[in-house]
């Protein structure tokens, strides 16, 4: 008889505990990137032209909110087939976690850096991330790719936000 040890175990034998416990590590480490949207929502971000499609400010909490939730399931999901893909979802967690720093990076550059192109350039290279983490996350699950795609609908929209931004001031 073969028993579940480590994470993998943990989240078979425990599933909605580390269901809970991935979204909840999902919403503490985006939030953290609040620390540099706050730096530059003062006088900087304020002072800025707003492109005409810019939503008002208090949309991006609760956005942000229910895909970080999506993002914790979606990692749940494919954390849950590594006794049965062990590759795969190495893979896959792999991609996901330094697409994740990119978001955290965008934060950092666009908010506390105050670099709207350099911004630009960051979530570029994030959307492209989550088009990879997609793709890795649909060989080991679908459901978890399917559950990104709201999130690279609102990243496409933040890129064209952050173009905007960059053309008008």
């Amino acid at each position: 008889m073969q028993t579940d040890s480590g994470l993998a175990g943990f989240a078979r034998n425990r599933p909605g505990l580390a269901l809970g416990l991935a979204i909840l590590a999902v919403e503490l480490v985006g939030a953290s990137g609040a620390i540099f949207t706050a730096q530059g929502l003062g006088e900087w971000y304020s002072s800025l032209v707003r492109p005409a499609i810019a939503p008002p400010n208090w949309v991006f909490g609760p956005v942000w909110t229910a895909l970080f939730a999506l993002m914790g399931v979606a990692v749940w999901l494919v954390w849950r087939q590594a006794p049965t893909d062990p590759d795969g979802a190495k893979l896959a967690i792999g991609v996901f976690v330094v697409h994740f720093l990119f978001n955290l990076g965008w934060s950092a550059v666009f908010f506390g850096q105050q670099a709207l192109g350099a911004g630009l350039l960051v979530i570029l290279a994030l959307w492209m991330l989550i088009v990879t983490t997609i793709l890795v996350f649909d060989r080991v699950d679908r459901r978890a790719a399917l559950l990104l795609v709201p999130y690279l609908l609102w990243v496409s929209f933040a890129t064209y936000l952050n173009y905007q931004f960059w053309v008008l001031n």
